[in-house]
């Protein structure tokens, strides 16, 4: 009796010790860079970035006119055939209904306004559904920030009469058709900042993104793809636009409609995104020069971080974790960024000579902060033309904003929105927009 105690209880220690063991690794795992990817500076490898200021025949250019006339278009047709796919040039059927209308919402100081905007041809339609707050202090000609959300407009502040999305909505699984859900409503109130927008005298417009274009690889056949002719030989050209194109191509939709509506200057529009939806934003504000100003909020690969760096979230996996976002072009860089003949910093000088905001947050390495820093300052040379700088030479201390004619900022924390990145948009915002 008194042997087989011991024999238990010598079992019993050496069981836990396993499980200490085995629970150690797990910690360091878990903290651990994924297998195959640099997070490591030290051993990011050296790269040449296109230069911005010669055309592909060799041309140089050396003023603004000339960037205008010769390099942009230049540029932004390289960004259509490589990366975000061309979209159409003809924007189909577009109709405005104002559904709700309401004078008194947020407690009195805003006027909150929900429309539908019907795209379509002859056959087929769709309902974009957006969100507006504007304040009470400006009920005509307010400067609006505009911008896509990822769950449903209900999602974004308690208000009870934000109509809840009756499309496609994604859940943490990512399973498709899911239905947006009633005890949703507000659960992202944290990350837009809706109430302090409006005190600082600004309008907030927004859209689900999935009303323009489902998050998932769907053959071209839903959202706004299913409105234009897509036959097997489109659908497998290599530089048909993709969700981003999409998405990017949805907010030029709703500037369609701000320019009709009073409650909004439309020419004090800023278009901001956060991660896919800063990617889109870029590119929105890329193509659409109506746009007076662009923000990217921890948007990394394949929006404001250099490609050739390779750090984080790189190209190839982008392409395989995501293979609907980019033209099936960009997929020939998997691997082979040094060979693409552009690079991010180049899509944040197509806003040029717009204000533009570049965020990243300290532990967002996924995103490379740095590599959103340095696209931000390799895009200046486009700013100067225009006679504008960035203000910065190397990368700002945590919480420290450069907010020159290209803002910038990495703060502490992960990737998200916060109330922080708010206040230097607003600040931003009201040394360009006011």
């Amino acid at each position: 009796m008194v042997s087989l105690n011991i024999d238990m209880k010598l079992n019993d220690s050496l069981g836990f010790c396993l499980w200490l063991i085995i629970y150690f690794f797990f910690l360091l795992s878990m903290n651990a860079q994924p297998k195959g990817y640099l997070y490591d500076e030290s051993k990011v490898r050296p790269y040449k970035l296109p230069d911005l200021l010669v055309c592909l025949d060799g041309t140089k250019i050396k003023t603004a006119e000339d960037w205008v006339k010769y390099r942009r278009p230049e540029v932004k047709r390289l960004f259509e055939d490589f990366v975000y796919g061309r979209s159409p040039s003809n924007n189909g059927y577009l109709k405005f209904e104002v559904i709700d209308e309401f004078k008194n919402a947020l407690n009195g100081k805003a006027i909150r306004k929900q429309v539908t905007i019907y795209l379509g041809n002859m056959t087929k339609s769709l309902g974009i559904n957006l969100l507006i707050y504007s304040p009470v202090s400006h009920e005509v000609g307010a400067p609006c920030f505009l911008a896509m959300n990822f769950n449903g407009n209900h999602t974004v502040h308690s208000d009870p009469a934000i109509l809840v999305s009756k499309t496609w909505v994604r859940n943490r699984n990512g399973i498709k058709n899911n239905q947006a859900r009633e005890q949703d409503r507000g659960n992202a109130a944290p990350r837009w900042a809706i109430d302090e927008i409006i005190d600082r005298g600004y309008a907030f417009a927004t859209l689900y993104y999935g009303d323009v274009d489902p998050d998932y690889e769907d053959g071209y056949e839903n959202g706004v793809h299913g409105l234009f002719s897509m036959n097997d030989s489109l659908k497998s050209n290599q530089y048909n636009w993709a969700s981003i194109g999409a998405w990017a191509w949805g907010l030029s939709r709703c500037l369609d409609y701000l320019e009709k509506d009073v409650l909004v200057d439309a020419k004090r529009v800023a278009v901001m995104g956060h991660s896919r939806l800063g990617k889109a934003s870029l590119w929105a504000g890329a193509r659409d020069e109506r746009f007076a100003m662009v923000i990217s909020n921890n948007s990394g690969c394949g929006g404001a971080a250099l490609s050739r760096r390779r750090f984080g979230e790189t190209v190839e996996r982008i392409n395989t974790s995501f293979p609907h976002w980019f033209c099936e072009k960009f997929k020939q860089y998997n691997g082979n960024e040094d060979n693409c003949p552009i690079d991010q910093h180049m899509l944040l000088a197509l806003s040029a000579p717009r204000p533009i905001y570049i965020a990243s947050a300290e532990k967002d390495l996924w995103a490379d902060p740095k590599g959103e820093f340095l696209a931000a300052i390799n895009a200046e040379p486009v700013y100067r033309l225009f006679g504008y700088k960035f203000g910065a030479k190397k990368v700002p201390r945590l919480n420290e904003p450069v907010h020159g004619h290209i803002g910038y900022h990495i703060r502490k924390g992960k990737h998200d929105v916060t109330s922080y990145d708010w206040k230097q948009y607003l600040d931003f915002a009201d040394l360009h927009l006011k």
